[in-house]
C-alpha cells in the first residue's frame, strides 16, 4: 500500500518534471526569437537611419514559438 503510494507521487513528480522541463525548453526558444527579433529591428533602424532616416513601417518576420 505504502510502496504504491510512493510509486504514483514518484510517477507523478516526473510526469511534473517533463512538463516544467518543456515549458522552459518553449520559453527559451521564446526568448532567443524575441532577441533576434530585437537585433533584426536594432539593425533595420541603424540602416534606415544611414539612408537618410526616412519614416518607414518597420517590417519584419515575427516567429513563433511552438
Amino acid at each position: 500500500m505504502v510502496q504504491t503510494l510512493l510509486q504514483e507521487m514518484q510517477d507523478k513528480f516526473h510526469t511534473m518534471s517533463d512538463q516544467i522541463i518543456g515549458r522552459i525548453d518553449d520559453l527559451s526558444c521564446c526568448i532567443d526569437n524575441l532577441k533576434k527579433n530585437i537585433a533584426d529591428l536594432v539593425t533595420q533602424a541603424r540602416v534606415e537611419e544611414l539612408e537618410g532616416g526616412e519614416n518607414r513601417v518597420a517590417t519584419i518576420k515575427i516567429i513563433t514559438c511552438q
